[in-house]
């Protein structure tokens, strides 16, 4: 999403702002009540104002979507607004999916919705667009052969910093978690666990979606010293505090990290040499659709080059698309460099997955890290 708007992720489940990933499945059943009453009164109004009601983050889409794919289709559509991927997702859980035909969310809640039996198989025949797909977007492990989701955006988290007032490269989760003493109290760190974790997992060297409990214990306390040297966790205005000069490195998604390289070319972003998570924003088609063939066109549309190269020019986010990002101007790679990394080496990066009943434990480090003094 843009950046006044986002999660994440990503990163999209947080904030994204990315969002704070709690587990889904544990989290979702404390707002089933009061899901279920709106996801029922959007269902009543969907029927009748529009072909298909589709879910997305604000921004996230052409603002003239709605009207481009009327013309394009002769379908209406109903675009609403869902803020983390947790309130979409206790919508649908507590529904079943009644009340949308389309969502977008991150790719471990597609892998929910898909466990729970929420999610239609993609009509392959229905979406020749499928083709302009890198041949790596169709072997993501979480949904290889894109059988119930089709991936909308995906990147990488790292380190983006002030080059005019960091010496030298920061190269190492390690120079972020154990800073020098002149970037003391100049860090910034992305608030929601899964990121949160995910830098401390990586400078020990173990998995994003690590479940050792022993380890988890080693990243907790890694975060704990780290936390005394942060200037502040923050999910959506980092990029303005590298900006202002308030921080000097911060932990970023590649593509809000470019929203500060628009506004200062100090600022440079770069993936640590021990590795980042792959976050990927995907869209879903709800089984409980009442008007599939109609969803399917949707996701065909998106996946059009033109349309989908939308998403890369206005969000500077890197798109799946091989025919949406070989259209860009050249001069995009060269003003934001990680728009120019290639699939091939994207996809050596872990993806960020369901982690199922030890997302509790997420949220417990978490909690435990945020409270420490």
């Amino acid at each position: 999403m843009r950046p006044e708007n986002r999660r994440a992720r990503r990163r999209g489940w947080n904030n994204r702002t990315r969002e704070s990933s709690v587990n889904a499945k544990n989290r979702l059943t404390a707002t089933c009540a009061a899901a279920a009453l709106i996801a029922a009164s959007l269902a009543a109004g969907a029927a009748s104002a529009a072909d298909l009601v589709i879910s997305n983050w604000d921004g996230y889409m052409a603002p003239d979507i709605a009207d481009a794919f009327k013309a394009a289709t002769g379908l209406e559509i109903e675009v609403v607004n869902h803020a983390t991927n947790e309130e979409v997702m206790g919508k649908l859980m507590a529904s079943g999916g009644k009340g949308y035909d389309v969502v977008f969310v991150s790719s471990p809640f597609a892998e929910i919705l898909n466990g729970q039996g929420l999610a239609e198989p993609i009509d392959k025949a229905a979406v020749p667009n499928l083709a302009n797909l890198y041949p790596e977007a169709t072997a993501l492990a979480y949904d290889p052969g894109n059988t119930f989701s089709v991936p909308y955006t995906w990147g990488s988290t790292g380190l983006c910093y002030r080059s005019d007032l960091v010496e030298g490269t920061p190269d190492s989760w390690m120079n972020l978690l154990q800073p020098a003493d002149a970037l003391k109290g100049k860090t910034t760190m992305l608030a929601t666990d899964r990121w949160l974790m995910a830098a401390g997992e990586l400078a020990k060297g173990y998995s994003v979606n690590e479940k050792d409990p022993a380890k988890l214990e080693e990243v907790k306390n890694l975060l704990v010293e780290a936390k005394k040297t942060l200037l502040a966790y923050d999910d959506t205005t980092f990029y303005s505090k590298l900006v202002s000069g308030e921080a000097s490195l911060v932990q970023a998604w590649d593509g809000w990290c470019n929203y500060g390289i628009t506004e200062n070319k100090a600022i440079k972003f770069i993936v640590p040499k021990e590795g980042s998570d792959l976050w990927i924003d995907t869209i879903v088609v709800m089984k409980s659709s009442e008007n599939k063939e109609a969803a399917m066109k949707f996701i065909n549309f998106i996946l059009d080059a033109k349309n989908h190269a939308w998403a890369a020019q206005n969000i500077l986010y890197k798109v799946p698309n091989k025919a949406a990002m070989e259209s860009l101007d050249k001069a995009l790679a060269e003003q934001y460099p990680n728009m120019a990394m290639a699939p091939a080496d994207l996809v050596k990066y872990e993806l960020l997955r369901d982690l199922g009943t030890a997302q509790k434990d997420y949220s417990r480090i978490v909690s435990e890290i945020k409270a420490a003094n």
